[in-house]
């Protein structure tokens, strides 16, 4: 991609309707953004991851900010110990997943981001199908924070590994496994995600990924606004899209992508 005005601006574009995709599904769209920064702006699998990362931060600011006058504070109350159970476990996990991704190769990263990539894709058409209704499993509450802390730790490690905020693994375990309100487990998602994405954040920097400081500018930034007007807009019509469908053609959107996105990037030279 030549000149950066010229980037900043394809990333504008670009993360407008990325980020309208997730404001119709309740998502950040992160997963959608990995192979667009992969395909398209041409960056390796480990710098994509990275920058998905920055932006999702960006994005998660935003929507908390959108989402916490719409709902009251004390219905978020009675949740807090799973909450900060499953903070703890991410932040557990994206500081390893991190780590871990810093030892693996730029061919073996391809294959993890290309995995969970599609699994995601067959959650959404699961989904599309069978839509969340549940009321939780009955536990006890030190038992259910044991739990909240294991699921944070695995949601966390895919976190870091696809530079993603996790909601799409994190509200569907809120929902069927702890019985949280979807809407309220939208919102308990955000504040998981928060610092687990901000360790991710910190662990790739001080791998080194966040050197060249005008990628956040030119990149980063601009994405993380098309993301934040995207987000808006799809919020805005969530009343005139059926949501199973949406799932349904995303998901197989986000598997065709995605498999197409690093056939082609494995016939690339990786140095």
């Amino acid at each position: 991609m030549e000149g950066s005005g010229k980037k900043s601006l394809l990333a504008l574009v670009t993360g407008a309707p990325i980020g309208c995709l997730g404001g119709l599904i309740g998502l950040g769209g992160a997963e959608f953004r990995l192979p667009v920064l992969v395909g398209l702006f041409r960056y390796t699998a480990r710098q994509a991851v990275a920058f998905n990362l920055a932006v999702s931060l960006v994005t998660l600011i935003s929507s908390l900010i959108f989402r916490l006058p719409k709902i009251a504070i004390s219905d978020l109350v009675k949740d807090i110990p799973i909450i900060l159970a499953f903070i703890a476990g991410g932040m557990v996990g994206a500081y390893s997943g991190a780590n871990y991704s810093k030892h693996l190769s730029e061919r073996a990263l391809e294959k993890v981001i290309l995995v969970l990539l599609v699994g995601i894709g067959v959650l959404l058409l699961v989904e599309s199908f069978h839509p969340i209704v549940s009321g939780g499993i009955p536990m006890a509450l030190p038992v259910a924070i044991i739990v909240g802390v294991i699921f944070g730790i695995c949601i966390g490690v895919v976190s870091s590994l696809l530079g993603v905020a996790g909601g799409e693994l994190i509200i569907p375990t809120l929902i069927l496994v702890f019985g949280l309100d979807i809407k309220i487990a939208g919102t308990a998602s955000i504040l998981i995600s928060l610092p687990t994405v901000l360790i991710g954040i910190i662990r790739h920097g001080s791998n080194g990924a966040y050197k060249q400081r005008s990628e956040l500018k030119d990149l980063v930034l601009p994405m993380g606004i098309g993301s934040i007007i995207g987000s808006f807009i799809g919020g805005m019509l969530i009343g005139y899209v059926s949501s199973s469908l949406l799932k349904l053609v995303l998901g197989a959107i986000l598997i065709a992508s995605a498999v197409k996105m690093f056939k082609k990037y494995r016939t690339r030279e990786i140095p």
